[in-house]
């Protein structure tokens, strides 16, 4: 015997020993097939409790997009389990449990951890981001060592040329390319907007409608664009990637980490901060804000649905100030939380100094008029911030509550945007603008993916300041506070009992939503989730896809 023949005989070992494991134990070992998980729902009180639920299975597409993550190795890299130690529970998020796993076949836990692990990364990020991500990882981070994904996406060999549509709009010339991409002949628009280098993201909701190329701000200004168009299979794959984490629930509402709720904090201006600042900005928001810090990054044509924040203008949607800048501590809490639902994500990772540091140079650098050379505008030495504004204790939510929200719903006309149902489908919905001219969305308020915080108190603050730079207004004059209270209570439980990817109503029995809507029943952690009584039959199956669900109240 020789070292050949031992290290063939490890090999062999190994790999029986990885196929026992990874493909026989889980057939075998009954703990590997329960579907018994914790998760996180949203009372109709606005609540947000653990309770035991039901894992459920990939959808059609989420396991076609499971396949090309094997077949792409991601999985090498990429670990899926979270254990019970205190530094990955703070970085990642709850423990991982067996029924989180009885649908995988084989387990993708993994042990390399060279990426991060992806276990708790549905939602955290939007689809564009990880579209964006995938066409080419250091856009949005610089230092990565993430190969490029460019297969799964179509990219014409060609240049498409911009051209007049006859109306005043621009668009692209009809090609064959072209014409496999859109519908020119469709009465449905969608604007796109190439990013500074020419590329252009089509998205597969493309397929339907006219192209416009929207440049309102000179985003770009050649003749001439790059294609790269989303597939179904790179669909798939973010379809699966979302999933992952979304058997527990709402948890990330819950996520302590990323739960900085800070009044004011302000630091004085420091040249060493600022300097410092610029190079968190370069590895961290260059690729989606731009370096100009004007949102025209070389990732911001993906974001096709938001545009990332323009710095330059100074406008910011998230504070609680009367004035229209923030304080200091209004952009850490914007930085470390992110906007749910959007590309921005939460940065609780980052240290603490870095985004302290990156807000000077935000505040100092990048939010400056500089139209006139001679004479820029520095914002936030022109106008610094005002004092915060007070937000008070919340009353405690009822029925009654709920029931003069839904009135106040109706008086301030929030339908008219946001819809009856709350779903972002109002008649004044289409063709709504920001300050820079693109198109903007109301937001789908049963999602429960709200831009500015779970908590009613962040529904408060928005409702009570407005979000600047878009139709949204502030109603801190309009309605009185016990109003604006009703209006947020009534506002969070359009998304109770919602599961977040699907927002479909979960299937739950009708004692167990009694318990959980009790105000005195105490389930913040998953060792304390309420535990249905599996003797009571369930209140019914989901509702159907696009069938609405009546709020609170209602």
């Amino acid at each position: 015997m020789n070292v050949r023949f031992f290290a063939l005989f490890a090999g062999v070992f190994c790999i029986t020993l990885a196929v026992i494991t990874q493909g026989v134990l889980p057939f075998v070992e009954p703990s590997s097939r329960t579907t018994r998980v914790t998760s996180v729902v949203r009372t109709d009180f606005g609540q947000l409790k653990w309770t035991v639920s039901e894992a459920t299975d990939y959808t059609e597409q989420q396991r076609r997009g499971r396949n090309i993550y094997l077949r792409e190795g991601c999985w090498y890299c990429h670990s899926q389990f979270v254990r019970p130690v205190t530094g990955e529970i703070r970085r990642w998020g709850p423990v991982s449990e067996a029924g989180e796993y009885a649908y995988d076949v084989p387990h993708l836990l993994g042990t390399r951890r060279i990426g991060p692990d992806l276990t708790r990364v549905g939602l955290k990020y939007s689809d564009e981001w990880h579209l964006a991500h995938f066409y080419n990882p250091r856009m949005l981070v610089p230092d990565s060592i993430m190969a490029p994904y460019r297969g799964l996406f179509h990219e014409p060999d060609a240049a498409v040329r911009i051209v007049d549509d006859g109306t005043g709009n621009r668009t692209l010339e009809r090609t064959e390319v072209t014409q496999g991409l859109f519908d020119f002949d469709s009465q449905q628009a969608i604007q796109l907007t190439p990013n500074a280098y020419g590329l252009l993201f089509v998205p597969l909701k493309a397929r339907e409608r006219k192209p416009i190329i929207l440049t309102p701000n000179d985003e770009y200004t050649g003749e001439t664009v790059s294609i790269a168009a989303e597939t179904e299979s790179v669909a798939a794959l973010v379809s699966y990637v979302q999933k992952l984490g979304m058997n527990r629930g709402k948890w990330r509402d819950l996520f302590e980490p990323q739960s900085l709720e800070v009044m004011d904090a302000t630091m004085p201006r420091s040249e060493e901060w600022i300097a410092y600042g610029k190079e968190v900005y370069e590895r961290r928001c260059i690729g989606c804000h731009g370096a100009k810090g004007d949102g025209n990054g070389p990732a911001a044509t993906f974001m096709f649905n938001q545009r990332p924040r323009d710095f330059t203008s100074a406008v910011f949607k998230f504070r609680l100030t009367k004035e229209p800048l923030p304080t200091d501590g209004d952009m850490l809490r914007t930085i470390t939380r992110g906007i749910r639902g959007t590309a921005m994500p939460p940065w609780y990772e980052l240290p603490l100094n870095d985004r302290l540091a990156v807000i000077q140079y935000i505040k100092y650098e990048l939010a400056v008029d500089r139209s006139d050379p001679a004479s820029p505008y520095a914002f936030f030495v022109e106008e610094p911030p005002g004092p915060p504004l007070y937000i008070g204790r919340p009353p405690a939510p009822s029925q009654t509550m709920l029931d003069r929200g839904k009135e106040v719903w109706q008086v301030a006309k929030c339908w008219e945007c946001h819809g009856q149902g709350g779903k972002g489908d109002g008649e004044k919905a289409a063709g709504l603008k920001d300050d820079l001219g693109f198109a903007t969305v109301p937001a789908d308020l049963t999602s429960g993916q709200f831009k500015s915080g779970p908590a009613v108190e962040d529904i408060f603050r928005t409702i009570t300041t407005g979000l600047s730079g878009t139709p949204m207004p502030s109603y801190r004059d309009s309605l009185p506070d016990e109003d604006r209270w009703a209006l947020s209570y009534f506002v969070v439980a359009l998304s109770a009992y919602k599961d977040p990817l699907s927002l479909q109503p979960l299937s739950i029995k009708k004692e167990a939503r009694a318990a959980l809507n009790d105000l005195e029943l105490v389930a913040d952690k998953p060792e304390r989730a309420y535990v249905p009584d599996p003797s009571v039959p369930a209140s019914g199956p989901p509702a159907p896809p696009g069938e609405e669900q009546a709020p609170a109240g209602g």
